[in-house]
């Protein structure tokens, strides 16, 4: 009995242990741990790609943690820090890259797709006036079989 307590117990409160995280790397001032978490908000996991730092758990992504801590904790500012990281790894580690010559595509990406979609509908829309399609009337067989199919009117 006192083991199903035990293991009842533990599964109750593995939600919340789940939630205090690694705390081996966290920074004692809370005012700078705090920067510091903002600071990796700003910084792509390069393992995930999707994920900030602050939010994955790969092992790459642990190791920018406690490279942006020791940036901190010697003096950094936010800035600073960000700039140390990007120059370390490629605009690719930041969530919002600059906009430049070697980013430009990035960003223009969802302006062109957007573009070329308009473009195929109206190409699809002016065949279709050109070509007359969805304008040709029924033949007498074809308005006696769509009479027989819907049936008589309702009263």
């Amino acid at each position: 009995m006192t083991r199903i307590l035990l293991l009842l117990a533990l599964l109750l409160a593995a939600p919340a242990l789940a939630q205090v995280g690694d705390t081996t790397y966290r920074l004692e001032d809370p005012a700078l741990e705090s920067r510091a978490r903002a600071v990796g908000r700003e910084l792509r996991c390069l393992v995930c790609q999707n994920q900030s730092i602050e939010d994955s758990d790969a092992s790459l992504a642990r190791d920018l943690r406690i490279l942006v801590r020791e940036q901190i904790a010697a003096g950094a500012t936010d800035e600073e820090t960000l700039r140390f990281v990007h120059q370390r790894y490629g605009d690719f580690v930041l969530l919002r890259p600059p906009v430049g010559v070697h980013t430009i595509l990035l960003w223009a990406t969802p302006f062109l797709f957007l573009g070329g979609g308009l473009a195929a509908i109206l190409l699809m829309r002016r065949r279709r006036a050109a070509t007359g399609i969805g304008d040709a009337e029924l033949s007498a067989e074809e308005k006696a079989r769509l009479a027989r199919l819907e049936g008589p009117p309702p009263p």
